[in-house]
């Protein structure tokens, strides 16, 4: 029969070891890439834009005073992380529309890996 003493150590190694399991998990599945279909907006609107006109012109607007691009997905609002330049023309382009955007996720960050008008 184990002591009270050994029966907690036991008790209190399995509760660390399933906390570092439960802390390091989601690190290792943040580099899957994954694909989302959304409207393209910008991340200071979201899906509700304040300025007059489209939304394409909203958002084509706030990302020109520095907003980013980001994708509307249901109620949720990504926002799209890329430095390349054919990517981000592809934004402005499909500004206000809907596209298929594939990359890894982050918190509410999408780092992009490929862009396309959704069909």
């Amino acid at each position: 029969m184990k002591s009270g003493g050994q029966t907690f150590r036991v008790r209190f190694a399995a509760l660390m070891l399933g906390g570092l399991i439960a802390a390091v998990g989601p690190a290792f599945a943040g580099g899957k890439t994954q694909t989302f279909t959304g409207e393209v907006s910008d991340a200071m609107c979201g899906a509700k834009h304040m300025m007059d006109g489209t939304a394409a012109d909203c958002a084509r607007a706030c990302v020109s005073k520095g907003s980013k691009y980001a994708l509307v997905v249901g109620g949720k609002l990504y926002t799209l992380d890329s430095s390349d330049k054919d990517t981000l023309a592809q934004f402005d382009k499909l500004a206000g529309e809907q596209a298929k955007v594939s990359g890894t996720v982050e918190g509410d960050t999408i780092t992009v890996t490929a862009v396309t008008a959704a069909k």
